[in-house]
């Protein structure tokens, strides 16, 4: 069902409590894999969903990620510490413009020592829109051999989201442990179906309801 591969988004700066409280109990109704929400808005996300299954997914050094990686690490431990299973981290992608991809590396190894204390799933955001072919690349095999459990091509906030010449190039060179997610301009039935048929397993979008609806429609 297309519902268990979308995580629900709401990543406005504008929304309100009521928003959150409309996403996390429609996702919970109609099964999707998570909500994907900002920080300040885990705590209250955890207690609506407390009794689904349904993850709990926030953003990290969201949208640039250009904070340090201890101030990733303190965002992301605190964010576990508010009840949230998924991490959707930005990496440093003015040190991957740099060709330092030993910064993005320790970025990822800093975030999955928080395992020690927590169990959830990490999700690196290359931002595929700002990137060379060679450099999503690069980053797609750094991203395989850290112990990363997704790669997701965007924010949303970039000049473009995901494309299938994205996820192309992503899965001619990843392991095959290493999942995707496809976000940003995510919109229609069509292109996520598409998506998933090219191999990627969750969606982030912030019309999630409307794609299962529209699904729906055509069975």
């Amino acid at each position: 069902m297309l519902a268990s591969y979308l995580d629900s988004t709401n990543l406005k700066p504008d929304c309100r409590r009521e928003d959150i409280e409309i996403l996390c109990t429609r996702a919970a109704e109609l099964n999707m894999a998570a909500v994907c929400i900002n920080p300040s808005r885990v705590s209250l996300a955890s207690h609506i969903l407390q009794s689904s299954k349904v993850g709990l997914g926030t953003v990290i050094g969201f949208p640039l990620g250009a904070a340090t990686a201890q101030i990733k690490v303190q965002e992301a431990e605190q964010a576990l510490r508010d009840g949230a299973s998924e991490l959707d981290v930005v990496i440093n992608i003015g040190a991957v413009k740099d060709q330092d991809f030993e910064i993005a590396a320790d970025e990822i190894k800093s975030l999955l020592r928080l395992r020690k204390e927590y169990d959830y799933l990490l999700k690196i955001i290359v931002e595929t829109a700002l990137l060379t072919v060679d450099e999503l690349r690069q980053m797609t095999v750094l991203i395989s051999d850290s112990g990363a459990d997704y790669i997701k091509t965007s924010t949303g906030f970039a000049s473009r989201g995901v494309s299938l010449d994205d996820i192309a190039i992503i899965n001619s060179v990843k392991r095959s442990e290493l999942k995707i997610k496809a976000s940003g301009g995510v919109k229609t039935l069509d292109f996520a179906l598409q998506l998933i048929n090219a191999g990627v397993d969750r969606i982030g979008s912030s019309n999630a309801e409307e794609l299962v609806a529209a699904c729906r429609a055509v069975r």
